[in-house]
């Protein structure tokens, strides 16, 4: 059986074009951009100002990190669900968005771990109210051979904004003096630009094509509608989780190699300039080749950053490190919402991402209390190397399940 569903190559997408894609994936991309912009620029400095202002171990960082993702997830199923039922996407868009530039300002304004959390967890529940209704309608308004490219733009323009919200931070960190709450509180205008775009740029479909089911899809009898090549891809997803912690640990990286205060951002940029310039591109790819083998291409990335971050001794090393964990971003994360939709009915996609990410959600919530566990007990290097080993198995699943011909062949 294959592990994921596959698309025959040399479709029309081959030739795709960001033109070709709908309207509505292009300002969902842009809503998307400004809205890292202003998380991007708290995200990058937050490990850092728990650490020297706040006072915090790197184990509280990981499991700040991993209970607010993990809201985010939970939330996720919820919505994505809902979205299913009512037939609409947009307005659980624009509640999810408009609740995480709100809280924005709950950063600035901390004075102990409790608030920091709070803040994480409101902002977090923000993100999993939109995350699955925003993806389904990416895929309801997009045709299928443009599929994949339309998940790479998004995810691209998503993560531009990925990589200028750490250059802002320094920037401000820069001419504040290294004031953390002044930079916070700059980032609050990009989130209320994106909750303007998503009221004025983002349309839906009247009826979305495939919503003729109106029962909440939280059932067994629904969930049985999910075949066993969807379930499998949640299976290596989770894997992948757990080889893929919090990238607040890049960010630990390089403070533990030495890297100056001010500058700790620029990993998070390296890594989102890598990530933002290769989502596409492979978005494109993978509507014209095996996304099987694309899929075990993006692990590789994975491992090679692991290993290199497990021995890194300079800030050059967590450097490169980054650049490869951004070619991993790239190469799977736009892959895996493609291949989430290709393997469930259209009426169910608010459900399955909302599934997908429910589950990956607890196992980064598992992979970021190790991980912090593992760092403060052993060090970086042992959390980094079980990283590499976690991926491992995962490449070792694919290609148990993979048929023979594309083993072959790919």
């Amino acid at each position: 059986m294959n592990p994921v569903p596959e698309q025959k190559p040399g479709g029309p997408s081959s030739n795709a074009s960001p033109l070709a894609i709908p309207r509505t994936v292009v300002a969902l991309g842009v809503v998307s951009l400004f809205m890292d912009i202003s998380s991007e620029v708290i995200h990058s400095l937050l490990p850092a100002f728990l650490v020297t202002v706040l006072g915090v171990s790197a184990l509280s960082v990981g499991v700040i990190e991993g209970i607010a993702e993990a809201t985010a997830s939970i939330t996720k199923i919820f919505s994505g669900a809902i979205s299913d039922l009512i037939g609409k996407r947009k307005p659980l868009v624009l509640l999810g968005y408009g609740l995480a530039a709100v809280t924005k300002p709950l950063f600035p304004m901390a004075s102990g771990m409790g608030m920091v959390l709070i803040a994480r967890l409101v902002d977090r529940i923000g993100k999993g109210i939109r995350g699955a209704p925003r993806d389904a309608l990416v895929a309801d308004v997009t045709p299928v051979e443009l599929r994949g490219s339309a998940f790479g733009l998004r995810q691209s323009l998503d993560t531009i904004g990925a990589f200028l919200g750490p250059l802002l931070a320094m920037l401000l960190m820069a001419l504040s003096g290294n004031n953390f709450r002044f930079v916070f509180w700059v980032a609050i205008m990009p989130a209320f630009i994106a909750v303007f775009l998503i009221v004025y740029g983002v349309q839906e479909p009247e009826t979305p094509p495939s919503a003729v089911r109106r029962q909440f899809s939280i059932r067994l009898v629904e969930l049985a509608h999910f075949n066993a090549g969807f379930w499998w891809l949640i299976a290596i997803a989770t894997v992948l989780t757990l080889a893929r912690f919090s990238e607040a640990f890049l960010l630990l990286a390089a403070g533990h190699v030495g890297m100056a205060v001010a500058l700790i951002p620029a990993v998070l940029v390296t890594m989102n300039v890598v990530y933002a310039t290769a989502a596409y591109p492979f978005g494109r790819l993978s509507d014209s080749m095996s996304r099987t083998a694309l899929l075990l291409v993006g692990i590789g990335f994975l491992i090679v950053a692991d290993l290199v971050l497990a021995t890194a001794g300079t800030v050059w090393q967590v450097l490169a490190g980054a650049v490869f964990w951004g070619l991993h971003m790239g190469a799977t994360q736009g892959l895996l919402s493609t291949l989430v939709v290709d393997g469930v009915p259209a009426n169910l996609r608010g459900t399955a991402f909302g599934l997908y990410s429910l589950i990956t959600g607890g196992a980064l919530l598992v992979a970021s209390v190790v991980a912090g566990w593992v760092w403060t007990v052993a060090g970086p290097g042992a959390a980094f190397t079980a990283g590499a080993i976690f991926a491992g198995i995962a490449v070792v699943g694919i290609i148990v399940k993979m048929p023979n011909s594309e083993r072959r062949n790919g």
